[in-house]
């Protein structure tokens, strides 16, 4: 039986040329068999066809690995982001739509400053809020254009910050907030769950989630792997960027489809956050996601609170390979977020 070490061992030595492989997706660690966790760890393939997996493993020796994680091959397909989406809320609260005057996503938290009374953000995706990453001063529109929001009647807010998404090299968030016009423009309120008390640091494989998303409403997964390295598509302007360590959550229904981009998972045993969902794949069983606690940290946030008190942060030694690791002093330099400058676009 393999260990979670094992298995993230030779998936961090071997995951590069993987990936290089035609057909394959992502590389990640989980269970051996979901339904069986005594069988232990294993290295997850996401791949279109078991000959694309072949031909990636093919490229390492077996005998070479240095460790006796098995391999489990999961069929999927393609990951790509997210976004598109309806409905216009006043207060504005997660789980809606918003986006640019030209496109939508979902706006994942209402976050905060600690300490801060009353100075409130909009969490979502880089690619939502920024979608040029280039960090301009963005009008933010609830519900986003291609719902139907205006720039006369539904601006909201203005982009602030954003981590910059890499063309080269690994990114490890997508990521941006927004500044509201008035702080009563915006309630931290969830849809469907009301306040949201805080976030966890770390989550582990086989936790079951539940998010509010534009398009796919309320749903439920499990964590299927965690030190998941993907290769997601963004389209014409940025192509095909590399993640790494990303997390994989499958629905048994479609839980990440066009229009959920931005949405938060919270954990269904206490609504605690967990996890912020960027990209999914064409069925929309599957959602990647990154660990909330890594945006709170570069953007110095906690989740904001009705009382205007303190949010509550669930810290869990992440000792254990089979559970998420909060970024390194390294990893989060890399993620200094830049803040938006320029004229406001009108």
């Amino acid at each position: 039986m393999a260990t979670f070490a094992a298995a993230l061992k030779m998936k961090n030595k071997h995951a590069k040329k993987w990936l290089a492989a035609k057909g394959v997706f992502g590389v990640g660690v989980g269970y051996k068999d979901p339904k069986n966790h005594k069988k232990g760890a294993a290295v997850i393939i996401y791949t279109e066809s078991l000959s694309a997996a072949r031909s990636a493993l093919s490229t390492v020796a077996a005998h070479s690995t240095g460790t006796s994680a098995p391999v489990r091959i999961v069929r999927s397909q393609p990951f790509r982001t997210n976004a598109s989406y309806k409905q216009r809320i006043r207060p504005v609260r997660a789980g809606y739509s918003i986006g640019t005057t030209e496109y939508s996503g979902t706006l994942g938290l209402i976050v905060a400053k600690p300490k801060q009374s009353g100075v409130t953000y909009m969490l979502s995706n880089n690619h939502v809020l920024n979608p040029d990453n280039k960090g301009g001063l963005i009008p933010t529109l609830q519900p986003g254009g291609a719902d139907g929001g205006t720039l006369s009647s539904d601006r909201v807010g203005t982009l602030y910050r954003y981590v910059k998404l890499r063309k080269s090299g690994q990114n490890l968030m997508d990521a941006a907030i927004s500044a509201p016009r008035f702080s009563n423009l915006v309630t931290p309120r969830y849809a469907t769950v009301g306040a949201v008390p805080g976030y966890v640091t770390s989550y582990k494989v086989g936790e079951k989630m539940k998010k509010v998303g534009r398009t796919t409403g309320r749903v439920s997964g499990r964590v299927e792997s965690i030190h998941t390295d993907v290769q997601v598509e963004y389209g014409e302007h940025l192509g095909t960027l590399s993640f790494h360590n990303q997390s994989v959550i499958r629905g048994a229904k479609p839980v990440s489809l066009p229009g959920d981009s931005g949405s938060v998972w919270l954990r269904s045993s206490d609504n605690y956050a967990t996890a912020v969902n960027f990209a999914g794949s064409q069925d929309g069983r599957i959602s990647l996601a990154f660990p909330v606690e890594r945006a709170m940290r570069a953007f110095g946030l906690q989740v904001a609170q009705p009382s205007g008190k303190a949010a509550a942060i669930k810290r869990r030694a992440a000792s254990s390979c089979s559970c998420t690791r909060p970024l390194t002093a390294k990893e989060l330099t890399r993620c200094k977020p830049k803040t938006a400058k320029g004229k406001v676009q009108r």
